[in-house]
C-alpha cells in the first residue's frame, strides 16, 4: 500500500488547471519577484527519459512536487490525463519544521530529524515511481530560519533532493495556479487565500479584467480564462507561529480575540492601500480557501466521520456556516479538539489560531461564501511543469455548483 494520507488517494479528482496557466503579473507588495529554475533529485533525475507519452498512449510519465512547509511535507505523483492529471501516488507528514523559529530564529535539531525522515521517504516515493521531472520546494521556515539554507544542503547529502526556497510571490502565483478551476466566474472578485504554518498569502483577483480576454462572444466570462491578479501580499504569519505567540492548547474567547486583532493589524495596512472593502461592496464577491484551515473546517461542517477529500474539495461555505464551527470549537477543550476526526492530536494545537487566521480576513472583506480547495501550491507546480512539456490537456470538471 502507498503511504497516503485520509486526504489523498491514488485515483483522486483531476485537477483542471488551465495547461501552463500562470496568472497575469500582480502587483508588488511584498515579496522577491523571480522565476526559481526547476529542480530534479538525482533519483528523478537519472530516471528522466524524453518529454512525451509512452507508446501505449493512456500511461504517461510521471511527474512530482514535493511541498515542504513549516508544519508539513507533502509529496504529489502524478500523470497527465485527459482532463488535466491523475494522481498516481502521495505522502504528507506533519513534521512542524518551523517549531520554534519564531522564537530562536533557527530550525531545531528535532525537527530537522524529522523532517530528513519524511523527506527519505518522499525520495524513495520519487525513485520508485520513476519520475521524469520533479519540483522540490521548500517555504516559509527555510526561508526565515537563519540555518534554513544549511540545512538544504544537508537535504542534499543526506537524502539527495535538491529543494529551491520559492520566493513568496511565485509561492502566491502558484497556488492561484493550483486551484484556479475552483474559481465561480459569475464573480466579480476572487480573493485566494492559503493560510500556511509560517506565512499567509493572499491574493485578490479581478474576474472583471480578463488577463487574457477572458469572455465569451456573448460578454460571458469564460471559465478557466487566466486570472489577474489585482495584488497579493504574503503575511508573516501562520498556524504554527501564531499558536507559538498566544497560545494553541489552552485558547479562551480573550486570547482568540487577541489573535485575531493581531493579524487583523497585520492586513490592514494592504486593505489602506488597495481599497478592496470598497470593491467587494460594490460587486460580486467569492472567498476561495487553500489551507488545512478550511479544509478542517469544512469536514466539521460536513460532519464527517474520516476526512474526505472527494466530499471537501470544492464545496461551498457560507460565513455564518464557518463562523459557527470556529465558535463551536473554541467552546471546546483541547481534549475535545483532540477527539474531533477531522483535527486529531497533531493539529489540536493549531486549529484555533488557524481559525483566527480565517476570522481575521472574514471580517476584513464582505463575502457571503468561501470555496473549499484541498489543492494548491503542488497542484500549481504540476501543471506548470506538464504545461512546460505540453503534455498537459486540461478539461473542465463537471461539478455541480451551489446557487448564490
Amino acid at each position: 500500500m502507498p503511504d497516503l494520507t485520509d486526504d489523498e488517494h491514488t485515483g483522486a479528482p483531476s485537477n483542471d488547471v488551465p495547461p501552463g496557466s500562470r496568472p497575469a503579473s500582480p502587483e508588488r507588495t511584498s515579496g522577491v519577484a523571480g522565476t526559481p529554475s526547476f529542480h530534479r533529485s538525482p533519483a528523478a533525475a537519472s530516471l528522466a527519459g524524453p518529454r512525451k507519452f509512452h507508446a501505449n498512449g493512456d500511461r504517461g510519465q510521471i511527474y512530482g512536487a514535493l511541498d515542504l512547509g513549516t508544519n508539513n511535507c507533502r509529496l504529489l505523483l502524478a500523470r497527465p490525463s485527459r482532463r488535466g492529471f491523475r494522481v498516481v501516488d502521495a505522502f504528507s507528514r506533519i513534521i512542524r519544521l518551523g517549531e520554534g523559529v519564531s522564537q530562536t530564529g533557527r530550525l531545531s535539531d528535532a525537527a530537522m530529524r524529522r523532517t530528513i525522515d519524511a523527506l527519505k521517504v518522499c525520495a524513495t516515493k520519487l525513485a520508485r515511481n520513476e519520475v521524469a521531472r520533479a519540483r522540490c520546494v521548500a517555504t516559509e521556515a527555510c526561508r526565515i530560519a537563519s540555518n534554513g539554507r544549511e540545512f538544504l544542503k544537508r537535504v542534499e547529502g543526506e537524502v539527495g533532493l535538491t529543494l529551491e526556497v520559492l520566493d513568496r510571490e511565485t509561492e502566491a502565483s502558484l497556488a492561484v495556479s493550483g486551484c484556479a478551476s475552483l474559481i465561480d466566474y459569475r464573480a466579480d472578485y476572487v480573493l485566494v487565500f492559503d493560510i500556511g504554518g509560517g506565512s499567509s498569502e493572499l491574493i485578490w483577483l479581478d474576474l472583471t479584467k480578463g488577463a487574457n480576454g477572458g469572455t465569451n462572444p456573448d460578454g460571458g466570462r469564460r471559465p478557466g480564462a487566466k486570472p489577474h491578479i489585482r495584488a497579493w501580499t504574503s503575511l508573516p504569519v501562520g498556524v504554527v507561529t501564531l499558536a507559538e505567540k498566544f497560545g494553541g492548547h489552552h485558547v479562551t474567547s480573550e486570547s482568540f480575540e487577541q489573535m485575531v486583532a493581531y493579524v487583523s493589524d497585520l492586513i490592514m495596512p494592504w486593505e489602506a492601500l488597495h481599497g478592496f472593502s470598497a470593491l467587494a461592496n460594490g460587486g460580486s464577491v467569492h472567498f476561495l480557501g487553500t489551507s488545512g484551515t478550511v479544509t478542517t473546517v469544512a469536514g466539521i461542517h460536513l460532519g464527517l466521520k474520516r476526512y474526505d477529500r472527494a466530499r471537501v474539495d470544492g464545496c461551498w461555505l457560507q460565513i455564518d456556516e464557518i463562523q459557527r464551527v470556529t465558535y463551536a470549537l473554541l467552546a471546546h477543550s483541547y481534549e475535545e479538539r483532540v477527539a474531533e476526526p477531522c483535527i486529531g492530536h497533531e493539529r489540536a494545537d493549531l486549529v484555533l489560531a488557524g481559525c483566527a487566521i480565517l476570522e481575521a480576513i472574514l471580517r476584513m472583506w464582505p463575502a457571503e461564501r468561501l470555496r473549499v480547495a484541498d489543492r494548491g501550491l503542488r497542484e500549481g507546480i504540476l501543471a506548470t511543469l506538464m504545461g512546460e512539456d505540453g503534455v498537459y490537456r486540461a478539461g473542465r470538471r463537471r461539478r455541480r455548483q451551489r446557487s448564490g
